[in-house]
């Protein structure tokens, strides 16, 4: 189930640009350079050299889940009828067209899927739910649960 994926030798400085363009990806590289103790040639191969690597998979703005209009968060756990290849790969395939479906696991336990949706207020995960999540292919049973207080929230991997 877990894939064994050595993870990639980093260095000092490889650590050091990698936290720093998780605080900041808009970073120039002049900037990167300098905080980091190398020369603006050696830290933009270094960075090139960890996209190509597939460890810096994108850069992406982070928008306010609040004022984009979906202040609620719900986590919903799927129940499949069955976990045959076909109705996972139909299942997987159908959630991935849910604008609101931010997150989506496949899970070991009582249930099969967890799902983060993002939604504006109850009337709406109402809509997404009877639209949707009951309607997704082979559910038996969706279980939810709202969100009251987001506690800690972040977009930065530790790094070793």
């Amino acid at each position: 189930m877990w894939q064994n994926i050595a993870p990639m030798e980093l260095d000092r400085f490889d650590h050091a640009i990698l936290r720093r363009l998780q605080q900041d990806a808009r970073i120039t590289n002049a900037k990167l350079a300098g905080e980091v103790s190398l020369s603006e040639s050696a830290c933009l191969r270094r960075v090139k050299a960890l996209e190509d690597a597939g460890l810096i998979e994108g850069y992406t703005a982070l928008v306010s889940q609040q004022k984009a209009g979906f202040p609620v968060n719900v986590f919903v756990n799927i129940t499949l009828d069955r976990q045959s290849q076909s109705g996972l790969e139909a299942f997987e395939a159908a959630v991935r067209k849910i604008p609101q479906v931010m997150e989506c696991y496949l899970m070991t336990g009582e249930h099969d899927y967890l799902l983060r949706v993002v939604v504006a207020d109850l009337a709406d995960f109402e809509r997404i739910h009877n639209q949707y999540l009951t309607r997704l292919p082979s559910v038996v049973r969706v279980h939810s649960s709202f969100a009251m207080r987001t506690v800690t929230r972040t977009t930065e991997l530790p790094l070793r």
